[in-house]
């Protein structure tokens, strides 16, 4: 059953009300003359996201997708593999 109780009573047991609601993880119903006008409701522990987590972090300076004023050993189409172990 939900714990309901007035807003004056509320606003005089509020941090012990919201450590019992963080303990017990039962919403109280905080009333006014009577009539619910609000829930005290435990927050849903999420679990850490590992995928997206560093979403929104980065940021692009400048263009990525232009083509630059270099002439790659891989367009002139003569790439040597053995050319990096020569130094």
């Amino acid at each position: 059953m939900k714990q309901q109780i007035a807003a004056g009573e509320f606003k005089a047991k509020c941090l012990s009300l919201l450590d019992q609601v963080q303990k017990t993880r039962q919403e109280i119903v905080v009333t006014k003359r009577g009539r619910p006008v609000a829930k005290v409701v435990p927050v849903e522990e999420e679990e850490p996201q590992i995928w997206g987590r560093m979403k929104g972090t980065g940021i692009i300076l400048g263009d990525i997708i232009s083509p630059i004023d270099v002439e790659w050993e891989a367009e002139k189409g003569r790439w040597d593999p053995t050319e990096n172990e020569r130094g």
